[in-house]
C-alpha cells in the first residue's frame, strides 16, 4: 500500500477535516503515519518519512521549503482538503509533485448558500420580515417578484459560480454571468447568457450574486457606479470576497437607496470594525462566514481528497489536480 502522511501545522484542523471516519477510511486504504506531522517536526521524524509518497492536508498546510521536502524524498503528491493552494502549491509543481485541491468540494456548500439567498431574495424575505412587525404591516410589507422569470447575475464562473448554475437550472430564472474568461461558447454550454460588461450584470439583474475570487485585478472593483445602476428593490449578494467591495461606497448607495438589499457573508475587513454602519443599517444583513465548509461539512472536502487520491492511484486522470497556470487566477 502507498506510504502517507498527515501535515499540517493546525492539527486541530486536520483531526476537524479528517474526523468522522475520514482517518480511519484513510488508515485502510494506506500505511498512514501514527502522528500528524507540522513543519516543526518533520527534521525530527525524518527517518520515518522517508518512504511517505503522498500527504494529506488541509487549512494550515506550510509551505514546504527545500530543506523540509529533503525530509519528504518519495513525495509524489499533496491532497489539500481545503481550498486555494496558492501559498505552498508552487515550489511543489516546480518539482513535478502533484497537488490536488478540494476547493470544488468546498464550493458545493457556498453554491447551496447562495442559491437559498437568492431564492429568499426574490421573494422578498428580508424586506418583508423587516416590515411585518404588527398585524397593520401585513397588507403593506414588501413582497418581491418572485422566482419565475426575473433575472439573476453571477459575478465569475469558477468552481462556486458553475456549482451555482448547476442548482438553478432547476428554477426557472434567467441566468446571466460576467465573467472575462467565459467564453460565449462556454456560456452556452453552462446554458447562460454573458454580459460583456459589468455595468450589465448591476443594471440588468434582480439579484446580483458576487463569486470573484480575491485577486489584484478585483480588489474594489465593485463600486459606487455600480451598485447605483442596480434595478430598484434589487438585492447584492456576496460570499466571494470582502476585498473585491468599495465597502464605503456600498455604504453610501445603501443608506441613499434603501429600496435595495445586500446580504454579506463575507466583508473587508471581516468581521467589519466596532461602529461600521454595516452593523446598523436597515438594508444589510451580515453573516459570519458561514457560507464555506463549517461543521459537518467539512468532512466532504476530505471525503473528496480521498476519492481523488483512489483516482491517482489506479492512474486515472483527477478532476481536482491543480496546475501552475490555475494559479495565476486562484484567490
Amino acid at each position: 500500500m502507498y506510504k502517507a502522511a498527515l501535515l499540517g501545522d493546525s492539527p486541530e484542523q486536520i483531526e476537524r477535516v479528517y474526523g468522522r471516519g475520514q482517518r480511519e477510511r484513510l488508515s485502510r486504504l494506506t500505511t498512514l503515519h501514527p502522528d500528524v506531522l507540522t513543519s516543526s517536526t518533520l527534521a525530527a521524524q525524518a527517518a520515518t518519512l522517508r518512504e511517505v509518497e503522498t500527504i494529506f492536508s488541509t487549512w494550515g498546510m506550510p509551505a514546504l521549503s527545500a530543506d523540509r521536502l529533503a525530509c519528504l524524498p518519495a513525495l509524489r503528491a499533496v491532497f489539500y482538503a481545503a481550498g486555494s493552494v496558492k501559498a505552498f502549491a508552487a515550489p511543489l509543481l516546480e518539482r513535478g509533485i502533484t497537488v490536488v485541491s478540494a476547493w470544488a468540494a468546498n464550493a458545493v456548500p457556498v453554491a447551496e448558500f447562495a442559491l437559498a439567498q437568492i431564492l429568499l431574495a426574490n421573494k422578498g424575505y428580508h424586506r418583508n420580515r423587516a416590515d411585518f412587525r404588527c398585524p397593520a404591516d401585513y397588507a403593506r410589507a414588501f413582497r418581491g417578484s418572485g422566482n419565475y422569470g426575473g433575472t439573476v447575475a453571477l459575478l465569475g464562473a469558477g468552481m462556486v459560480g458553475r456549482a451555482l448554475i448547476g442548482l438553478l437550472r432547476h428554477v426557472t430564472l434567467n441566468v446571466i454571468v460576467w465573467d472575462p474568461m467565459l467564453s460565449d461558447a462556454d456560456a452556452a454550454a453552462l446554458g447562460v447568457r454573458r454580459v460583456p460588461h459589468l455595468a450589465e450584470a448591476f443594471h440588468d439583474a434582480h439579484v446580483v450574486s458576487n463569486h470573484l475570487a480575491n485577486v489584484p485585478a478585483t480588489r474594489g472593483l465593485l463600486d459606487e457606479a455600480l451598485f447605483s445602476a442596480m434595478r430598484p428593490h434589487a438585492c447584492f449578494i456576496n460570499t466571494g470576497r470582502g476585498a473585491t467591495v468599495r465597502e464605503d461606497d456600498l455604504i453610501r448607495v445603501l443608506r441613499a437607496r434603501p429600496d435595495l438589499t445586500a446580504l454579506l457573508d463575507v466583508t473587508e475587513p471581516e468581521p467589519p470594525v466596532e461602529g461600521s454602519p454595516l452593523y446598523d443599517l436597515p438594508n444589510v444583513h451580515l453573516t459570519t462566514h458561514v457560507a464555506g465548509s463549517l461543521n459537518d461539512e467539512v468532512g466532504r472536502m476530505a471525503a473528496w481528497m480521498i476519492d481523488e487520491f483512489q483516482t491517482w492511484r489506479s492512474g486515472q486522470p483527477l478532476r481536482y489536480a491543480v496546475t501552475a497556470d490555475m494559479l495565476a487566477t486562484m484567490a
